[in-house]
Formats: C-alpha cells, structure tokens, sequence
C-alpha cells in the first residue's frame, strides 16, 4: 500500500523550504504512512498486531540529524525537516524523540493526514493510548473514512484501552467506508477474533 509518496529527499532540497511530507509503506504494528529511511521495512502483522512497537533498524546519522535540525533552526514552519526528523527517530524506534517533530510539522500543516498518522503512531508506541486516540480524531477530522486511522484506532481500543466494542465499531466503520482496502481486508477477521473474545467476556461475567 503506498498512498502517498515514497522518494527521498536530500538536505539541500529541504533548504530550499519545500513544504511537504514524504509517505508510503506500512511501517509497524499499527499503520505508519512514511517510508522507512533504512533498508528493512517492519512487516504489519496480517492477523493480530502486537501491542508492543515493531522492532527497529538502527539507522540514526548524527550529521543528518543535525542538518535537518539546523534547517528548522533558521525555519521553524519547514515542514519537510521536521517530518524527516521524525522519520528518522520513529525508524530507529526512538519514538519519544519523534513526537515534537511530527508536533512541530502538524502544528505547521494541520491539514497533513499523514503527518498526523505518524504522531498518532508514535505516541501509541510511546506509551500513550489517550494522546494517540486524540490526534487519530485529528486524522478523521481532515478525512472521516481514512483506512489507515481507523484499523489503528481499533488496535489502540483493543490493545491500549481494552475497549473491544470500541475496536469493532472502528473496524466496523473502516469496512463500510473503505471495503477493498487492505486494511478493511485485515480488520475482518481482527472483528471476528473481537467477538469472539467479547462473548466470551459476556459469558464470564453471567456466571
């Protein structure tokens, strides 16, 4: 699935204070929009996502980290940089560090689903469920039916808030809205496995 765009771009392009942001692959547990920066992509987990953040390749460049951070000194509102900044940290599963940067470039390009989509993924590996289901409202704001902010919500509902009717609804929503995604493809059988589980909660509890 690449819906957005997935070519690298150099320092000096940046410079030139391009706005935009650079986006393609599934990258984790949960649904990242950007192109991982090093040479292996995490697989997504078809059936049952982990609740843990997918494991990362090391690929942190101390010299174009500092550029980048150079550029957003002289342009605060560069969205590009700061979306690479984060890039970078998110891939190297450093995603505390991500945070501000995907912050600083949203707070510049609020219109940027996936922009939002990294923040969002990023502060749902970090440890923060509610700051993640937060910005992922964000994501629907600017678009009601995107796939990948809707299986995510149903991952953090499941997984961070143990909200399986919560899960279900978005899963449910997803396929409605988008059915022949491959997102809709994999909630399937995550609402199926949902259920079940919820039944059987049910039936616990009337004992």
């Amino acid at each position: 699935m690449a819906r957005y765009g997935s070519t690298a771009v150099s320092t000096a392009a940046l410079a030139s204070g391009v706005a935009g942001a650079l986006f393609g692959v599934i990258a984790g547990y949960v649904i990242a929009s950007h192109r991982p920066v090093g040479t292996v992509a995490v697989p997504v987990a078809a059936a049952a996502p982990a609740t843990t953040a997918p494991a990362a390749t090391p690929v942190i460049d101390d010299r174009e980290i500092q550029a980048f951070k150079d550029i957003l000194a002289r342009d605060p509102g560069n969205v590009r940089a700061a979306v690479e900044l984060g890039n970078r940290f998110y891939d190297a599963g450093r995603f505390s560090e991500a945070i501000p940067y995907y912050q600083q470039a949203f707070a510049s390009d609020p219109g940027n689903i996936g922009v939002s989509t990294d923040l969002a993924t990023a502060l749902w590996y970090a440890g923060q469920a509610d700051a993640a289901l937060a910005q992922f409202d964000r994501s629907l704001a600017i678009d009601p039916a995107h796939p990948q902010t809707l299986f995510n919500i149903g991952i953090v509902r499941r997984d961070g808030k143990q909200d399986l009717e919560g899960a279900i609804e978005a899963w449910e929503r997803l396929r409605a809205a988008r059915p022949s995604s491959p997102e809709a493809q994999r909630a399937a059988g995550l609402i199926d496995q949902a259920r079940q589980q919820l039944g059987a909660l049910q039936r616990t509890a009337s004992r």
